[in-house]
């Protein structure tokens, strides 16, 4: 039977319309009739009027959430377009950042280029070369304030994909909306801040796990406290994947990276219902469509489950899986690159149709070099396909209850939950020690290297074909038009960065950098006012990692034989 709100110009008396009367479905009646958008009739291309769910319960906003975490999904509000970007200047960047705006994204995603990420200044012998050139380069408060200027930042939602200094560029972030008036408690967005898959795939870390995740817990609790409607962390499988995981195993470490933080946090004295539901996820679409829809209900469900039965999670709102989705920059080609443009809308297509929260649609030359305007504004319009023409949005869940789907949601789980018991045994009980034992005695590394391993030779071998580059290989390579950052910007980077230094307060720099030092030797202090103070005083982001790293040090990673 098909279930769901009786539309308006319906036969009553058509079965096709008539609601299931369970208990179930109708608590999921009334959560959806709460929704702005309930008395807007929705229909196909043909005007066949179409139902917000099909099938059974439990439905969409009922725990455990498979089939998505509100009642209502896209029909009240759509979700996110984030587009990705960043790259040479500040300046350049800002610009990129108002023509999403003007373009009709609905969120902002900022890259950092490699010295940042690594939490190096433009000026250091390790960053000639690459200033600018994989993301925007920023040394100082000076940059971050040219980084939003003219955006304002209590209306619109910002993502940072930045890991060991998040919390240096976090509170650069602050201090730049405190010079625009606009408080904590109205900053909206997601800091990645996640170190433990930095360890396992993508390598930009700074200092070794356990200190690491005291900055984390740090910033966790400062949220928490200050910052409603801040994500502290974006746990992110999107490394995972890209560096040759399946997607079971991006399931399964991202899942349990989450449960670590928690119990770190819980650890700390948190309570679970205080950060918990500020926790965001970060996913990797690739091109597996059914797999990777399966994967993102399972990932809802094993949360939810997760924090009620192990954590004690009372409040709804720390079960809830919310994620962002990245389609997989992975799978783009240099062969042939228009083409991309039909994997990233099969990927997008996967993401809407699994639930998302927020989406990124990459760029078609990106594996090139950095996309163009032309191709940013393409992939952008790719999402507003999906959303607004192919009908995907109408429905909660759509492909809930066919075999195929619900037989790979279930696979998921199950591979997942095997890797959380082999964490947990190695671990004596504790996800976040078996994890830190992963990381150390290569685990985690070690599994994603295998996967990547047998995916290349099935490439090489033919038994995968990758359209373009192992087969149907007559397509038009000609010369593309590349976004190409030349050395001008690095000149630029550096000239900027020598006027901040000759300019600022150098006893004020000084004193704020021994405050951090000294708050690093102190658990018992929270890190993010110290921080705060020495990126107000023009302290560049290397000054403060190394205050930081005087006391916490360096990681090195063992290597695996």
């Amino acid at each position: 039977m098909v279930v769901g709100i009786e539309p308006e110009h319906s036969d009553k008396d058509d079965e096709r319309y008539t609601a299931t009367e369970s208990p179930e479905y109708q608590a999921f009646r009334e959560a959806y009739e709460a929704s702005p958008l309930r008395d807007v009739p929705f229909e196909t291309m043909s005007g066949v009027p179409v139902e917000p769910v099909y099938g059974d319960g439990p439905y969409p906003g009922q725990y455990p959430y498979t089939r998505g975490v509100y009642s209502s999904m896209y029909r009240s509000r759509l979700w996110t377009m984030r587009m990705f970007a960043g790259f040479g200047t500040a300046e350049d960047t800002n610009a990129r950042f108002h023509d999403i705006l003007r373009n009709g994204g609905g969120g902002l995603s900022t890259a950092f280029d490699m010295p940042t990420l690594m939490g190096r200044d433009s000026d250091s012998p390790w960053s000639v070369g690459e200033v600018g050139r994989a993301g925007v380069a920023v040394d100082s408060l000076a940059d971050m304030e040219d980084l939003y200027a003219g955006i304002d930042l209590g209306s619109v939602s910002t993502s940072m994909t930045i890991n060991g200094p998040a919390a240096i560029v976090f509170a650069m972030y602050i201090a730049v909306a405190e010079k625009n008036g606009v408080p904590r408690d109205k900053l909206a967005g997601t800091i990645q801040n996640d170190i433990f898959k930095e360890y396992q795939a993508q390598k930009e870390y700074i200092y070794p796990p356990r200190p690491s995740v005291r900055i984390i817990t740090d910033m966790v609790r400062f949220a928490a406290a200050e910052m409603p409607k801040w994500h502290p962390i974006s746990i992110s499988g999107y490394h995972i994947r890209e560096a040759g995981s399946t997607a079971a195993q991006e399931l399964a470490f991202t899942l349990a990276n989450g449960f670590a933080y928690v119990e770190a946090a819980m650890a700390a004295g948190v309570d679970v219902d205080v950060f918990a539901p500020r926790l965001s996820f970060f996913f990797n679409s690739h091109i597996d469509f059914f797999e990777e829809i399966g994967k993102f209900r399972a990932a809802r469900r094993i949360w939810a489950r997760w924090m009620k039965e192990r954590y004690g999670a009372k409040n709804e709102r720390s079960m809830l899986c919310r994620f962002h989705t990245q389609t997989a920059g992975v799978s783009l080609t240099a062969q042939q690159p228009e083409i991309n443009i039909a994997r990233v809308a099969i990927q997008a297509l996967a993401g809407a149709l699994g639930g998302t929260q927020s989406l990124h649609t990459d760029s078609y030359d990106e594996a090139l070099a950095l996309p163009t305007e032309k191709a940013a504004r393409i992939a952008l319009r790719t999402q507003q396909i999906v959303a607004h023409e192919s009908g995907a949005a109408n429905v909660a869940d759509p492909l809930g209850g066919a075999p195929y789907v619900e037989w790979m949601t279930d696979e998921m789980e199950r591979q997942a939950e095997a890797v959380f018991a082999h964490l947990d045994q190695i671990g004596d009980g504790s996800i976040l020690e078996g994890v830190y034992a992963g990381i150390e005695n290569g685990y985690f590394v070690g599994d994603i290297a295998e996967s990547a391993y047998r995916f290349e030779r099935e490439v090489n071998a033919g038994r995968r074909i990758i359209v373009g580059v192992n087969d149907f290989t007559d397509g038009d390579d000609g010369e593309q038009d590349l976004l190409r950052i030349g050395s001008d910007v690095e000149d630029y980077q550096l000239k900027r960065l020598e006027n901040v230094k000759s300019q600022r307060d150098g006893d004020a720099v000084a004193s704020a950098l021994a405050a951090v030092t000294a708050a690093a030797s102190d658990s018992s202090v929270n890190m993010m006012e110290p921080i705060l103070d020495a990126v107000r005083a023009y302290a560049t982001l290397e000054e403060v990692v190394a205050a930081m790293e005087t006391v916490f040090g360096t990681y090195v990673e063992k290597a695996i034989v």
